[in-house]
């Protein structure tokens, strides 16, 4: 006759949790297995008919009854097992973490695996799992700008202000250019590794054919992009980049020019007096971030030029405009933002190995 498991009964809060559990498609495998055989208990299902049913053996159910009984919810977690002693305790990972506070060795930049595990006389892998777990990366980098702008709220201030609430009729214009873009001819293609996988090779050798100036102006409220191709990168392209801007624009609207601190740019006093409509302003020094139109910098080198393989300047100006042309179609505005970076920041501290 086939036995049947003994009426056991739970609360409320424990019948739920104990759903949840058997539900869920992210709890542990045991977790999920157990949780379902206790509800087929207070169910009033017979052993044979839980083990069968969620394949397992009538044992497996028995042990879990019975622990459930005995201990209610806690006593579906696994009893400690006995076993070598942990060497690799919580004062390994103190030490760990309090080693990567102190200078690195006098023979390296900066801390990596064999040498923090030299440092605390422990196992390399041990010290990987410790800052795998912590979320550190020893040899992830990130790069950093900060002002030193005496005037850099105010001037950032206006930019931001500009951006969230331009005035009334006018268009807001981000401009800058991308000087010295080279027209780099190299063999590329895919390869296979030796472990099998298929990656983007590129020959170790390459020809240069000159370079390229590019002045772009952001309009950013729409995101279109204008873009002007020269040798020279000169105050008079860069005046003749905006004349075509001024031109372009409806001669009734104000135009608020966001530009950056290179030096093509700066004492326009005269051109400005003929062009009383435009007006100039710049970013805080160190600051080239709040100008949206390094954001399309970006874009545009990952997708046109890098990996690309020019013969001569005329090509990479064409794939330039085709990208250009491209992205016009679908411009939207930048919804941007700029991690801040405080002094204290700049410190080698834990926290920052996490951020």
């Amino acid at each position: 006759m086939a036995r049947t498991a003994s009426l056991i009964t739970c609360s409320e809060d424990d019948k739920e949790t104990l759903e949840r559990l058997a539900a869920g498609r992210t709890e542990p495998m045991q977790a999920v297995e157990r949780a379902r055989i206790i509800l087929g208990c207070v169910a009033g299902q017979r052993v044979k008919e839980i083990a069968r049913r969620w394949h397992t053996r009538p044992n497996t159910v028995i042990k879990w009854r019975v622990r459930f009984s005995q201990h209610g919810l806690k006593g579906l977690v696994d009893a400690p097992r006995p076993g070598a002693k942990r060497i690799y305790d919580e004062s390994f990972r103190n030490r760990v973490l309090a080693t990567l506070e102190t200078p690195p060795p006098a023979s390296q930049a900066c801390w990596d695996g064999p040498a923090v595990a030299a440092a605390v006389n422990g196992s390399v892998h041990a010290v990987w799992r410790v800052l795998r777990k912590e979320g550190i990366g020893l040899q992830r980098h990130r790069f950093c700008c900060v002002s030193t702008d005496k005037e850099f709220a105010a001037k950032a201030a206006d930019i931001i202000a500009l951006y969230l609430n331009p005035p009334e009729k006018a268009l807001v214009i981000s401009v800058d250019e991308k000087p010295s873009i080279q027209a780099l001819e190299r063999a590329t293609g895919y390869v296979e590794t030796n472990n099998g996988k298929i990656v983007r090779g590129f020959k170790s050798t390459y020809k240069r054919h000159g370079t390229l100036n590019l002045f772009a102006a952001l309009q950013v409220a729409t995101g279109e992009i204008k873009t002007s191709k020269t040798t020279l990168k000169r105050r008079e392209e860069f005046l003749q980049f905006m004349d075509q801007i001024v031109a372009d624009a409806p001669p009734d609207r104000e135009l608020h020019v966001i530009l950056d601190n290179y030096g093509t740019q700066k004492k326009c006093d005269a051109w400005l007096a003929l062009h009383p409509n435009v007006h100039f302003h710049f970013t805080p020094t160190s600051a080239s971030w709040l100008n949206q139109v390094e954001i399309w910098f970006g874009i545009m080198s990952r997708k046109a030029l890098r990996g690309a393989s020019f013969k001569n300047v005329t090509e990479l100006g064409q794939a330039i405009d085709a990208f250009l042309a491209v992205y016009n179609l679908t411009a939207k505005p930048f919804k941007w933002r700029q991690r801040e970076v405080k002094g204290a920041q700049l410190q080698n501290t834990i926290v920052n190995l996490c951020n």
